[in-house]
C-alpha cells in the first residue's frame, strides 16, 4: 500500500521577487509525499495565481485521487510510470499543478525502489546539462545592479523585463558583469517593441527573448518570429503538449515548466514533439524548493538550455537533493531525484 501525505510549507525569498504581473517575498508550496516500506518519493507544486492554483485546491486534488494511489497494485517498480501516472493524468485532467507533485514524487519514489537516479534510468548522462541560468527580478535599476552583482559567479544571467526603461536596465547591467543575457519579458511588449529592441539587445549580448508577447497575441508573434534578429522562446504560449506544434514558425524554441505541464512524464513528450519540429528545448522552474529543481535537474541533460534558479532564490529550503552553483548541477549520490528532506524543514510548514 502507498501511503500519501501532503504538506503546505511557506518559503521565504532573498529578494522580493517582481516581474511584469506581481512581486512576492515568500512562496507558499505543496510537497507531496508517497511512501512504500518506509522508501519515501517527494514531489512539488508551488501555488501561483496566473494559473489559479492554490494550495487548498492542489491539496482536495490530491486527496481526491489518494484512494487511487494508495490501492495501487503494482507488479513492479517500473508500473509506478508506466500505469499510475497515465491513471493519475486521466483523474486529475486540467489540473496539472497537483499532477505535476504527484508525478515528481513518484519518479523519486521509481528511482529509489529501483536503486538508480532517475536520470541514470532513462540512459543520460549529467555531464550534459546545460549550465542554468540566475533570475535578475525587477526593481530598480541600481538594485538591480546589486543583485548581479551577488551572483557574479553565474556565467548566466536571466533578467525580467517588461517596465518603462527595460533598455536602460539591459545596458547598466552589461556595464558591470560579462555574463551570457537572455530576457524575459512576461507577456510585456508588443510586437514592434520586441523587433525594435531585439538589434541592441543583441549588441549587448542578449541570446534570446523569451515570451515578449501575450500568449493569445498569435499574429503579433509570427511577426516577431519574422523579424526579430534575437531567437524567441514560447513561455506562456508552450504550457501544454498540444501546444508545442502551435510554436512552429511562431517560435524558435519552447520553454517547459513541470507544473504547467504536469510533471516529467509528460514534459519528457514535450521534449521529443519540440526536436521533431526542430525547436529549441529549455526548461524553467517556478521559484521553489530544491524538490522541484531536484526534479528538474533528472530532465537537465535533455535540454538545450536549463533555468533550475528556483531555490537558488529562497533565504531557507527545505530539502537536500540536486544542487545549482554557480549556474552548474551538483548531482547527490542517491536513487531516485536524490531528494532528502531537512530535519528543519518543519520550521517552514504551514499548519
Amino acid at each position: 500500500m502507498i501511503q500519501v501525505s501532503t504538506q503546505h510549507y511557506r518559503l521565504p525569498l532573498k529578494h522580493v521577487f517582481t516581474i511584469a504581473r506581481g512581486s512576492s517575498s515568500v512562496r507558499d508550496t505543496m510537497i507531496v509525499s508517497l511512501t512504500v516500506d518506509g522508501v519515501t518519493g517527494y514531489g512539488e507544486a508551488t501555488s501561483n495565481s496566473y494559473y489559479k492554483a492554490t494550495i487548498p485546491e492542489m491539496v482536495a486534488d490530491v486527496e481526491r485521487v489518494t484512494p487511487l494511489i494508495a490501492g495501487f497494485n503494482y507488479s513492479s517498480p517500473d508500473a509506478l510510470v508506466s500505469e499510475l501516472i497515465p491513471q493519475l493524468a486521466a483523474q486529475l485532467e486540467g489540473r496539472p499543478f497537483p499532477l505535476c507533485a504527484l508525478d515528481m514524487a513518484i519518479h523519486d519514489l521509481w528511482g529509489k525502489l529501483r536503486g538508480e537516479p532517475v536520470w541514470r534510468l532513462w540512459g543520460l548522462n549529467t555531464a550534459n546539462a546545460p549550465t542554468s541560468n540566475y533570475t535578475i527580478g525587477i526593481d530598480t535599476i541600481p538594485k538591480m545592479v546589486e543583485k548581479a552583482a551577488e551572483v557574479a559567479d553565474w556565467p548566466v544571467l536571466k533578467i525580467k523585463l517588461g517596465t518603462s526603461e527595460d533598455l536602460e536596465i539591459v545596458r547598466e547591467l552589461r556595464q558591470h558583469t560579462k555574463a551570457l543575457f537572455r530576457v524575459d519579458a512576461n507577456c510585456g511588449w508588443t510586437a514592434d517593441q520586441t523587433i525594435e529592441y531585439a538589434p541592441e539587445l543583441k549588441e549587448l549580448g542578449v541570446e534570446f527573448i523569451e515570451q515578449a508577447l501575450p500568449a493569445e497575441d498569435r499574429e503579433g508573434a509570427r511577426k516577431v518570429f519574422q523579424h526579430s534578429v534575437l531567437p524567441v522562446i514560447a513561455d506562456e504560449s508552450c504550457i501544454s503538449e498540444s501546444d508545442v506544434a502551435r510554436c512552429v514558425d511562431h517560435f524558435h524554441g519552447i520553454n517547459i515548466k513541470l507544473v504547467k505541464c504536469g510533471g516529467l512524464a509528460p514534459a519528457r513528450r514535450m521534449v521529443a514533439e519540440a526536436r521533431k519540429h526542430g525547436l529549441k528545448v529549455m526548461a524553467g522552474c517556478m521559484t521553489e524548493s530544491t524538490v522541484g529543481i531536484s526534479a528538474l535537474g533528472q530532465l537537465a541533460p535533455m535540454l538545450d538550455y536549463v533555468d533550475m534558479d528556483g531555490a537558488a532564490l529562497l533565504a531557507d529550503d527545505l530539502a537536500d537533493g540536486v544542487k545549482v552553483v554557480a549556474g552548474r548541477q551538483q548531482y547527490p549520490d542517491r536513487p531516485g531525484s536524490g531528494i532528502e528532506l531537512y530535519d528543519r524543514a518543519s520550521e517552514l510548514a504551514v499548519n
